[in-house]
């Protein structure tokens, strides 16, 4: 990842690093390995994971649907 300073402003740059880092889910990642994750654990929140997806993925058409009929 790459970010350049433009007019010695370092304060705007750590800003656009720090919003590409979120983006990309850096920080998450880093949390997360901070401690081991046994595999039974990883399944886990891996599964809660793509149930948490799911769901959201099906208010956001349900908020869709319900602005088409209007």
């Amino acid at each position: 990842m790459e970010v350049s300073v433009r007019d010695n402003n370092v304060d705007q740059a750590l800003k656009v690093l720090k919003k590409k880092m979120q983006r990309e889910g850096t920080f998450r990642e880093m949390k997360r390995r901070r401690h081991y994750e046994k595999p039974s654990e990883m399944r886990q929140r891996k599964k809660a994971e793509a149930i948490r997806r799911t769901r959201k993925l099906a208010r956001k058409q349900a908020q869709r649907e319900l602005e088409g009929k209007s």
